[in-house]
């Protein structure tokens, strides 16, 4: 491990310009490449304290030996410079997006004497004009097959030609008029060429000319009474129009355009391109990369920007090009796109109407695209047993823990505080052991107290079961008061002594057991089985926190551990020092994993229990009352300030409410507290059902929202 302090410049040896400057290693390969639009300072920002470094970039300049710089003129051409460089070098610290598979291309050789259309991967070629990229090779075949019928274009290989042009007789699809037969001669060089051009000119988006060419000769030969002519261009015409539906309008201003959406986390990064042109969405692609570096969204859109459009030129290089967040400084970055172009190319965020919609599309495939991502590493069994040896080895335990759980707590401003338990057996969710909490030992916000509460409930209770039975049990556990039995999303509770139906897992396998082990009473066995790794999120209070609650109780068998969302660092009770696992490490994949899925099982029952605390109504308290007769009586009286001053006799008007319950209503509502006035939030003035403005359903029932926009919620809740 080199010292940065031994190849650091000479002050004032580095020039205050724009340029590109490259770090090496003791053997003299190019680690890291990078612009900077003033070398002197960006430069500065390596030869400070390691301390003060991200551990990506303290890595990287520890690992290098020596850095040299190219002074340039421009930021432009610095951005040129970087992009051929970090092809030329392949550098392992820099940002390298990896598909995820060879996308396929719909390509027309116009560079030959007879133009072929074909499906082509790989290194784009000089004079080929290519159309996608494609998410399946079959969906090329399927589109050519239906426009063959109206641009009879060859698509033979050159030995299929020349065997052709031998034997003088051309193949199936110039018997079928799918293809002008060049080959023998049906069709000049020039004609030839011609309707490739008129092929390209319709997947390129200008497909109106030729469906009206089209009508106005199927019109003229129905005219004529060439009633089979026309028949035929009717059916040209029907295969153009199913064509254009397989991909549909997204964009009704005909526009071309790329919209680039970027999904990431601390180590990873996933990033989507929709190529749209004339409104339509011509082709799809994805990368996914792993974050060397410490870098902002801005860069990874820069980087991915350099990747596709490096070696394009011309009108492969669209007009518009949306983006998530824009390259700092975005000036150079457009300059390129349009020196690439030939034109002015437009670099911006869309802000409202079809484009924001679309890239929002473009967005949740770039999540589901990240996801997967991880899904596939996580569902391989040898990959699952590396991870669990790797957790073994960092943490220095006896075995591989097979069975984890990880708790987080949550809440928002201190209210609703809860905590969630996930459970992991052999590297895979087991959602059917996952549970919840409400914190009950104290209220307002202490993420450090709720966790040893929930580690202190959880364990008393396996300690119970274990002091019961004398053995240790694997079942389905219920819950203790404030424990809530868990629910899948979006359903309801179950009863605590319900076992839980099984739910598929990640690789298609049941999350039960079979039948639920009982309890001599019949009822289900409880927080029975013990953890060989119980992990936290959070940093040394949260771990410190745990391994009280576990040492109060007398447990001494089971690991703690917790990680840290900023550095993605993994803590250990009574050290100093974090366990930093690589960054390609499989351990630390899955207990990111472990703390991201217990992060969004506490964050979704917060959020319920919010919503359930903000719908509570004075009606909600009335014995026997449902919501359809709750509803009924809002109807009916308009406001429950109404409806408290009705009679019982008048209450009892309402259809379905008998003289018992309106009884139960009229004494719920005469003992319960009138409502808070309600104010109008524009003005600030306070509103009164006798100035005009009537209770609504929502306000009556006691819904309501919480303050703010959603972007300032979610900023408040944990």
């Amino acid at each position: 491990m080199a010292d940065p302090s031994s190849y650091r410049p000479r002050p004032g040896e580095i020039p205050d310009s724009p340029g590109v400057y490259r770090f090496r290693d003791e053997h003299r390969r190019v680690i890291y490449v990078g612009k900077a639009k003033s070398l002197r300072q960006r430069l500065a920002n390596y030869f400070q304290d390691l301390a003060n470094l991200h551990p990506r970039t303290r890595t990287m300049v520890t690992t290098a030996a020596s850095v040299e710089w190219t002074v340039v003129s421009t930021e432009v051409e610095a951005l040129q410079l970087e992009y051929s460089w970090i092809k030329e070098y392949d550098p392992r610290f820099n940002v390298k997006y990896r598909d995820d598979k060879s996308y396929p291309y719909l390509a027309v050789t116009m560079n030959e004497e007879f133009p072929r259309v074909q499906v082509m991967r790989g290194q784009k070629k000089k004079g080929v004009r290519y159309f996608g990229p494609y998410g399946h090779a079959w969906a090329i075949r399927d589109t050519v097959d239906l426009l063959l019928r109206v641009f009879p274009v060859r698509t033979c290989s050159a030995g299929v030609f020349k065997n052709a042009a031998r034997t003088g007789r051309p193949c199936l699809l110039g018997y079928i008029d799918k293809c002008s037969a060049p080959c023998v001669e049906r069709i000049s060089p020039e004609d030839h060429r011609e309707l490739a051009d008129e092929f390209c000119d319709f997947m390129a988006g200008r497909t109106g000319t030729y469906l009206r060419r089209l009508e106005r000769q199927m019109g003229e030969a129905a005219e004529d009474m060439e009633y089979e002519r026309a028949a035929r261009l009717r059916d040209d015409i029907g295969a153009l129009k199913k064509a254009m539906e397989k991909s549909a309008v997204v964009l009704a201003d005909a526009t071309d355009a790329d919209l680039i959406a970027v999904a990431e986390d601390e180590l990873e990064a996933a990033v989507q391109i929709f190529h749209v042109r004339g409104g339509r969405v011509r082709g799809q692609r994805g990368w996914v990369t792993d974050k060397v570096e410490e870098i902002t969204t801005g860069a990874l859109v820069e980087h991915a920007l350099q990747q596709l459009y490096g070696e394009e030129s011309g009108d492969a290089v669209p007009k518009e090009v949306l983006v998530p967040a824009l390259p700092d400084p975005v000036e150079p970055v457009q300059q390129w796109l349009t020196d690439r172009r030939g034109s002015g190319v437009s670099l911006r965020i869309p802000q409202r109407g079809d484009k924001k919609a679309l890239m929002e599309t473009v967005q949740r495939n770039a999540q589901q695209a990240l996801v997967l991502h991880k899904t596939k590493r996580a569902s391989d069994l040898t990959t699952r047993s590396r991870a669990l040896e790797e957790i073994a080895e960092a943490l220095d335990l006896d075995s591989a823990p097979l069975r984890i759980e990880c708790y987080d707590i949550s809440h928002l401003q201190g209210d609703d505080v809860v905590a969630s338990m996930v459970v992991f057996e052999d590297g895979l969710a087991r959602k059917s052991e996952y549970r919840r909490f409400q914190i009950k030992g104290f209220r307002g916000q202490d993420d450090v107290r709720s966790m040893h509460e929930v580690i202190t409930r959880r364990f008393r209770r396996y300690l119970a079961e274990k002091e019961r039975t004398g053995e240790w049990a694997d079942g389905v556990d219920g819950a203790e008061t404030g424990d809530e039995p868990r629910q899948v999303d979006g359903g309801g509770p179950r009863p605590v002594d319900e076992p839980y139906a099984a739910e598929p897992g990640a690789d298609g396998r049941a999350l039960t057991d079979g039948p639920a082990l009982k309890d001599d009473d019949g009822r289900p066995k409880r927080f029975a089985y013990p953890p060989q790794l119980v992990v936290v999120d959070g940093g040394q209070p949260q771990v410190a926190a745990a391994q009280r609650a576990l040492d109060e109780l007398g447990i001494d068998d089971i690991a703690v551990c917790g990680l840290a969302k900023r550095l993605e660092e993994v803590w250990v009770p009574r050290e100093d020092d974090p366990v930093v696992l690589p960054r390609t490490s499989e351990g630390l994949y899955l207990l990111q994993r472990v703390r991201d899925e217990a992060h969004r099982f506490a964050i979704t029952y917060q959020r319920t229990k919010r919503a359930k605390r903000f719908r509570a109504g004075p009606l909600d308290d009335v014995p026997g009352l449902g919501e359809t007769r709750k509803q009924a009586l809002i109807k009916h009286f308009g406001s429950v300030k109404k409806l408290r001053s009705a009679t019982i006799d008048q209450i009892c008007e309402v259809p379905g409410i008998g003289r018992k319950t309106a009884e139960t209503v009229a004494v719920a509502l005469a003992g319960a507290a009138p409502a808070a006035p309600a104010v109008n939030t524009a003005t600030g003035e306070i509103m009164d059902d006798e100035d005009g403005a009537p209770e609504t359903t929502a306000d009556a029932l006691g819904e309501s929202v919480s303050a703010g926009t959603p972007d300032e919620r979610r900023g408040q809740e944990r």
